[in-house]
């Protein structure tokens, strides 16, 4: 998909469709909409006086032209309250308007420069926004079709500026959403392609892609080295499997002046989840290949950082393997022994996620260096039953930095809720024959599925988050496609880019 920035007059370029914007709440057409409105005379305002145009966010209305534009069609699109309106709405404005046009077999489109009449909204972030909204709202993945007929791809979107100064500040936003759109692409591809071809060795072999062409460092440590380094809880988790465990380091280093400030992303790679000995009812099981979306995340951010090149060093680790209930596989009753020397009773083998992240967030602190981090991951049914599909549950131990992660999350509309870490929580995690178990029982489960993590921290301020009823969706809607949604990618990158020196 090409997508440039032009200055001009939006009248005189001819196109299959422009998209222009009108709010719910103004009674009064603005802009180019007014002027569109004026040439076609009154089509739209008339529409609008019928009540046949109101307004509403996802509200689209196409009209023909007739030859009396350059422009074969306007698509007038609702934008809901004008106090509502920001970078969230243009995203997803411009998912659903590039659907919208795809599904009529419109490939090619011009667009207003939606925000920038705005005196609170940068015209870069803007042009950001757009980029975004398009690339991931046209999202597919279509790998395992045979037949591609009707799946078309938009090939070119120009964004039409008035003025000169305002253009060459949405270009370079335009370039910048560009770079983060591809590497949430990346992370949804690698969540939706199947675990008969996502294996840990293939995530290995992908971050290694993605370490060569962003001129990252990177470690991958097979299972002699993990069971060298003590890392017994990843191990056993990987007992079960015929496919051989990784562990994945990718290092970015943009700020070599500050070495002990490192940004630490950690993310869970089961590229299938059964339950182990523990298993899973079969309902829904084929939505398990996504339990590496936490992984997935952290490879496609780094991707992203690599290519924006913030003053900061970050880091992403990514455990991975599979969860089977092979002959070998861990039971529950074991006990196991983390990289910190901690012993685990494994009480439930589907509480897996938990183990792999335990070595990996000692392995980043005591061996990588990471001063803070973030741990994303797909880690329980519970955070469903809280929040469904719509927020990230998130937890840590630093308030400045919670407050931070959930900030970012939810400008970039990654939304996000904070729960609390009493102490009591812990509780439930006690243990008659080790130092733990990995399950407290069915209260609180994300609660205490955070606290056991917490026991990992090495003592640095660390942010979980939770997104096993946000990782993917079951229909289109804005930005998001059906499938993989390729989040918490946005808000890891902004975090990035919000902590360079």
């Amino acid at each position: 998909m090409e997508i440039k920035v032009v200055t001009g007059d939006i009248l005189e370029i001819n196109t299959p469709a422009i998209i222009v914007g009108l709010y719910e709440d103004s009674k009064e057409l603005y802009g180019i909409t007014k002027i569109l409105d004026e040439v076609m005379d009154g089509a739209i305002s008339q529409l609008r006086n019928d009540q046949e145009i109101k307004g509403v966010s996802g509200e689209f209305t196409l009209i023909h032209t007739l030859g009396r534009i350059a422009a074969q069609r306007i698509l007038v699109s609702g934008l809901g309250r004008k106090d509502n309106f920001d970078l969230n709405a243009i995203r997803a404005l411009m998912g659903n308007a590039s659907r919208y046009l795809r599904t009529r077999g419109i490939l090619s489109f011009c667009t207003a420069p939606h925000g920038i009449d705005s005196v609170i909204l940068k015209p870069v972030d803007c042009g950001q926004a757009i980029a975004e909204g398009t690339i991931l709202g046209t999202y597919q993945f279509q790998n395992y079709r045979t037949n591609k007929e009707n799946s078309g791809n938009t090939e070119k979107v120009t964004i039409v500026s008035p003025k000169s100064d305002l253009s060459a500040s949405m270009a370079i936003g335009v370039g910048q959403g560009e770079i983060i759109a591809n590497g949430v692409a990346l992370s949804r591809d690698m969540s939706n392609t199947p675990s008969n071809d996502l294996t840990p060795s293939k995530m290995a072999e992908i971050a290694t892609m993605v370490a060569r062409e962003g001129n990252l460092g990177i470690v991958i440590l097979d299972r002699t080295d993990m069971e060298k380094l003590g890392m017994g809880a990843l191990v056993g988790v990987a007992r079960g499997s015929h496919q051989p465990p990784k562990l994945i380091a990718l290092e970015y280093k943009g700020d070599p002046d500050r070495p002990k400030h490192v940004l630490g992303l950690i993310g869970k790679g089961v590229t299938f989840d059964t339950g182990g000995i523990s298993l899973k009812p079969a309902l829904n099981m084929e939505n398990m290949k996504g339990d590496m979306t936490g992984g997935s995340s952290v490879i496609g951010a780094m991707k992203a950082i690599s290519a924006l090149k913030p003053k900061i060093n970050v880091t992403g680790v990514v455990p991975t393997t599979e969860n089977m209930p092979g002959g070998d596989a861990q039971r529950p009753g074991d006990i196991v022994r983390a990289m910190n020397d901690k012993t685990i009773e494994v009480i439930n083998t589907d509480a897996e996620g938990r183990l792999i992240l335990s070595d990996a967030m000692v392995y980043a602190v005591r061996k990588l260096g990471v001063s803070h981090m973030v741990d994303i991951a797909t880690l329980t049914g519970a955070i469903i039953v809280s929040l469904g599909s719509v927020r990230i549950g998130v937890f840590g131990n630093n308030q400045e930095w919670i407050d931070q992660v959930v900030q970012t999350g939810n400008d970039g509309g990654e939304r996000m809720w904070p729960f609390p870490m009493d102490d009591d929580y812990g509780d439930q995690l006690k243990s008659t024959f080790a130092d733990m178990m990995n399950v407290g029982g069915k209260e609180a489960g994300s609660i205490t599925a955070a606290k056991f993590l917490s026991e990992f921290t090495e003592g640095v301020p660390w942010v979980h988050l939770d997104i096993a009823g946000s990782y993917r969706m079951v229909s289109d809607k804005g930005w998001h496609v059906k499938g993989s949604t390729g989040g918490p990618v946005r808000t890891l990158i902004n975090l990035a880019l919000a902590d360079s020196g």
